[in-house]
């Protein structure tokens, strides 16, 4: 199919009374998606939505588009020309650290964890609810980030640096070093191991993962976890046997471990 131009779109179309319900939020977000009418519908469920949106339907004009316009979300689908969304992906987390839901109309498991390994943070099969895909970039963006938020989380005292051996975490500067050397996580892997490690001693099962990382109003398969996990335990220099880190607790979920 002939890709279409890229193009923004802004939450200011006179006439749209469903638009002139939302104000702008100030978020950007970018849709790349190489069938045009599925690409503006999307686009107008976000400008409705409050999000200054722009489109395009090229992987290799994606990256240069997110370049420029530093989205806060991206709607990424899988079949691209010239640059698949996997390679989109794969650049884009060398330079952005937008939330990416990932759209794919084949279904098998393996386009699933691949999409997620290069750091995806979602992903629907076509055909989906735009409305569905609406109400998890909502939720997504509801992950508290500021100190005012993970105060609220922690006890008055907790400090919020903390190590596992040679792991050290800063929840407040939302850093992460292996032995000095910092580790370049995306956002939800991040917010997932700072889930784990607020009660180091704790198991904490798939759905209480899903209910704080991506919030109560998330559906979709828990299976994403075991795909977060497998990707941050590979940047933490971490395997499953070992479980130095990130514990396994079968039939139940998952555990700090303790840095030995």
């Amino acid at each position: 199919m002939d890709t279409m131009d890229t193009f923004a779109r802004t939450p200011t179309a006179a006439g749209d009374a469903v638009a002139q319900q939302r104000p702008p939020t100030g978020l950007r977000a970018m849709v790349v998606e190489d069938e045009p009418p599925l690409a503006n519908l999307i686009g107008s469920y976000l400008e409705r939505d409050g999000f200054e949106t722009s489109i395009t339907g090229d992987g290799a004009g994606a990256v240069t588009l997110a370049r420029q316009v530093d989205p806060d979300v991206v709607v990424l689908d899988l079949g691209l020309p010239r640059l698949d969304g996997i390679e989109v992906c794969r650049q884009l987390r060398t330079f952005s650290d937008a939330y990416v839901v990932m759209l794919t109309a084949r279904t098998e498991e393996i386009d699933t964890l691949i999409g997620l390994s290069v750091g995806a943070d979602d992903y629907m099969s076509k055909p989906f609810s735009p409305r569905e895909l609406i109400a998890r970039i909502q939720a997504m963006l509801r992950r508290p980030r500021t100190h005012t938020t993970t105060a609220r989380t922690e006890p008055a005292a907790a400090p919020q640096t903390r190590g596992f051996g040679e792991l050290a975490l800063d929840i407040d500067g939302r850093e992460v070093t292996v032995d000095g050397a910092p580790v370049a996580l995306t956002r939800t892997e991040f917010d997932v191991l700072a889930a784990l490690a607020r009660d180091p001693g704790v198991v904490v099962t798939r759905a209480q993962l899903i209910e704080t990382v991506w919030g109560p109003s998330w559906i979709g398969d828990e299976h994403l976890v075991d795909v977060h996990i497998g990707h941050l335990r590979r940047k933490l220099g971490d395997d499953a046997v070992r479980g130095r880190y990130v514990r396994t607790v079968r039939g139940v979920g998952y555990k700090m471990g303790t840095g030995a």
